[in-house]
């Protein structure tokens, strides 16, 4: 149960952190990098995936990505232009892109998200129709289908019970609505079924707050959990307390 005194310093550092500011060191900078719907999907996605470890290392690789794209993210992928402007050193593949992802393993990635945009057009589309169908499963969630939608890619985190935090991240990117950071362009799925973006940073907040049992690990198990402590304080937005845990750590 969440105290009085946690709902609202959790409330306050949410007011605090969600605007326009926080766009600009965030991974979320690049969701409006592109103007149409389709473009921002996508490259999203691939900026989401590709958020990991240092972001003085991560940020000039989306960057480059952006850069090679030009006007349209989403034609590049589907054009396939992608195995002619994204050429690794040496013309060598197995070359690292980025940390333990080669160029290969990018090309895999970005063949099977053509796949994806060829068949229905956008993201988008292809997932709303893929929940629809599957919605009824107890045991499937939206990360899942997308995680299954990628079956050859190493970029997309795989397993039931994996925290699976870029995902997630990914989904209150296009989920959220009135959000001056998140785009809210998914309106068939509802923010009130958002799973928080857990790692082991915004675990050590929530420890802290009791939010999540000290011996709390940073799996699907405990990102639950900690949603549903949120929902006590955002019972239909609950993944507001991502900016809450954020403004935590830079308070502390």
């Amino acid at each position: 149960m969440v105290t009085r005194g946690v709902n609202d310093l959790l409330k306050e550092l949410a007011d605090k952190y969600e605007n326009e500011n926080f766009l600009t060191t965030d991974p979320s900078q690049f969701l409006r990098r592109f103007k149409k719907d389709t473009d921002q999907e996508v490259f999203s996605f691939v900026a989401a995936m590709l958020s990991f470890g240092n972001r003085k290392q991560f940020i000039p690789k989306i960057e480059l990505l952006a850069s090679l794209a030009g006007e349209s993210f989403a034609v590049w992928i589907m054009s396939g232009a992608y195995r002619t402007s994204f050429l690794p050193p040496d013309e060598d593949p197995s070359k690292k892109f980025y940390r333990f992802y080669s160029y290969e393993d990018m090309y895999a990635f970005f063949d099977e998200l053509q796949q994806i945009l060829r068949l229905s057009g956008s993201m988008g589309r292809f997932f709303r129709e893929s929940w629809e169908y599957y919605a009824s499963a107890d045991d499937y969630s939206l990360d899942r289908l997308i995680s299954d939608a990628f079956p050859s890619s190493k970029i997309v985190s795989k397993g039931k019970n994996s925290a699976n935090k870029r995902i997630h991240m990914f989904l209150r990117w296009m989920v959220r609505r009135n959000s001056p950071v998140d785009l809210g362009l998914w309106t068939w799925y509802s923010p009130a079924k958002l799973i928080i973006p857990l790692d082991v940073h915004v675990m050590e907040e929530d420890k802290k707050l009791c939010l999540v049992p000290e011996n709390a690990k940073a799996d699907r198990k405990t990102a639950v959990l900690l949603t549903d402590r949120l929902k006590e304080v955002w019972p239909e937005d609950p993944c507001r307390g991502d900016f809450a845990l954020f403004g935590l750590g830079v308070d502390k």
